[in-house]
């Protein structure tokens, strides 16, 4: 036995293969994935090149003339950009205190419902927003906010005046934040609670035994049982501060509140479908979001490491 692990050791191609060859089943699984990430996640990579090019079309990415850092010397230098970073700064950062929160409160409320049929009523009723789409969404929140929509038609009827609030910059960021709890707290929950379903069940009748209430059930035994839970997904979270929430703001923004819906994203899309078409510069602009997100999931990471002792990415 010992001479047969140190020629595993020596040959670690052989240990592969003998394990992809036993396990042929779980890999045969995970083949579509690993498929779909080749195609539609590390293929295009190559297209990022683009960021120190100045893109022909008759010459296609390849042959395209290598400009150096040409790109981002006119990214650097455009005041839109700029502002757009730090909006989507603004908003994901409130996204992060505002947002990733409540998917966690929700999950320990529903923990808490002791009659099983109401529990799973709870769930279908809290999970079903996140199958609907932003433009469904965006539809059915313009019909009742608009001016003439129900809650000014209530409104109205009180003798007051109605309120602007699909037009409103001040309202805007708040409805930005309540939409998305509505939409994905649900959806979200469905992790913490996974996760609260693999606590020991003798936890919490040895803290019952001790005379604890439920609340100091919640605080002491199920908090601390998804704490790594939640350090993971608000790591995760931290990584996409400069990506999230496009979908979202396209279809809930117009002309009164473009100015506060441009994140970097919203930027991206103008510069490279609005305005002539520069696919060299939105590129550029989108390697440098990248390299953010991943600049802030690391440090995320480094800094929980630190607090907590928990990580992503271990020592």
């Amino acid at each position: 036995m010992p001479n047969q692990n140190l020629k595993t050791l020596k040959n670690p191609n052989k240990s592969i293969i003998l394990d992809i060859v036993r396990n042929k089943e779980v890999y045969l699984i995970l083949l579509p994935g690993i498929i779909w990430y080749v195609v539609f996640a590390y293929i295009p990579i190559f297209g990022l090149s683009l960021a120190f090019k100045t893109f022909k079309a008759n010459m296609g990415i390849i042959k395209s003339p290598w400009v150096g850092l040409k790109n981002y010397v006119h990214v650097f230098q455009d005041p839109a950009f700029l502002e757009s970073v730090f909006r989507t700064l603004k908003i994901n950062t409130g996204r992060l205190i505002f947002q990733f929160p409540f998917p966690i409160f929700l999950a320990l409320a529903i923990n808490e419902v002791r009659i099983g049929k109401y529990k799973r009523v709870l769930q279908t009723i809290f999970t079903f927003p996140h199958f609907l789409s932003w433009v469904l969404v965006a539809s059915i929140i313009t019909n009742v906010l608009s001016q003439t929509g129900m809650v000014n038609s209530i409104i109205k009827m009180t003798g007051v005046s109605p309120v602007n609030f699909l037009g409103s910059t001040t309202i805007f960021l708040p409805l930005i934040y309540i939409t998305e709890i509505w939409k994905s707290s649900g959806w979200s929950a469905i992790i913490y609670l996974a996760a609260i379903a693999g606590i020991d069940t003798e936890q919490y009748e040895a803290a019952e035994i001790d005379g604890a209430s439920r609340i100091q059930r919640i605080l002491h035994v199920t908090f601390p049982g998804i704490k790594g839970t939640i350090i993971v997904l608000f790591i995760l979270a931290a990584g996409y501060v400069m990506t999230a929430g496009f979908d979202q703001l396209f279809n809930l923004s117009n002309a009164a509140t473009f100015r506060e819906a441009e994140t970097l994203d919203m930027y991206i899309y103008r510069v490279t479908f609005k305005s002539a078409s520069d696919f060299s510069f939105s590129a550029a602009v989108s390697l440098f979001r990248s390299i953010v997100n991943f600049i802030l999931l690391i440090a995320t990471d480094r800094v929980l490491k630190f607090i907590s002792g928990e990580g992503l990415f271990g020592q």
